[in-house]
């Protein structure tokens, strides 16, 4: 039977991640080298980022500026702290570097193509749900041409949160029991499908930011899997529905 699948973006579809890991690196760079000599470590310095990010996403949701703020709050805060005199100069280079982020290629992970391609084929619907700005989130979508797998059925929610994937299968009148969530956020991607109770599949990867990291105590009314590549979300599906297909009564 015919499934619809909705798929996460960022570090499910392309990577995510690991340029805001390197835009981080050269923020620590610059903080280091500014207060290293008051006694202010490099894990500090990225410990007190990563505190003020994920409190502003908490309320700002995906915006874009948000990232780059989050530098300047984190230098002010530390100027603060050390006495430090501040600078209109550092602050304009640390807001660059932030923004940097959105101007970075985009490169999907291995086998995006071939795994939306199988399920295309086998007559899924899929349906891209990704959390961010309307701009930054498109110009990603238009640069590897996902219209050709997800035609207009895209959404994109500054809060990607249970509330936002509640409306979103309401509103389109999802068969529940038919639909799968794939992400790699537990956060946002793996507790919202398990609360609007469809299937989820949470897609593990070796580092992830903080902010994605939760406790899984939701029990699943449908499928909770696991994997760690996207080649295998296919199969893992296909297995489930199997398993589902066997134990019902002939």
């Amino acid at each position: 039977m015919k499934q619809t699948i909705l798929f996460d973006l960022d570090d499910t579809l392309i990577h995510c991640n690991k340029y805001f890991n390197l835009v981080l690196e050269q923020f620590a760079d610059e903080m280091t080298g500014w207060y290293g000599p008051y006694g202010i470590s490099r894990g500090s310095i990225l410990d007190k980022q990563t505190e003020i990010d994920i409190a502003g996403v908490h309320v700002l949701g995906f915006e874009p500026d948000h990232f780059p703020q989050s530098f300047i709050d984190t230098y002010r805060y530390y100027q603060t702290v050390t006495g430090r005199s501040s600078s209109t100069y550092e602050e304009d280079k640390l807001w660059k570097i932030g923004n940097s982020v959105y101007e970075l290629e985009f490169e999907p992970y291995p086998h995006m193509e071939e795994t939306l391609e199988v399920l295309k084929r086998s007559e899924n619907e899929l349906h891209l749900y990704t959390g961010g700005d309307p701009v930054v989130q498109r110009r990603k979508i238009d640069k590897l041409k996902l219209d050709r797998y997800f035609e207009d059925r895209i959404y994109v929610r500054k809060h990607k949160n249970e509330q936002a994937l509640e409306q979103i299968l309401s509103e389109g009148s999802f068969d529940r029991a038919l639909t799968w969530m794939i992400g790699n956020s537990v956060r946002t991607d793996v507790l919202p499908a398990l609360h609007c109770g469809i299937h989820a599949v949470y897609l593990k990867q070796q580092t992830e930011w903080t902010y994605n990291v939760l406790p899984i105590e939701t029990k699943p009314s449908g499928a909770f899997l696991t994997i760690g590549s996207l080649p295998e979300v296919p199969p893992a599906i296909h297995s489930y529905l199997q398993q589902i297909s066997l134990k019902e009564p002939s």
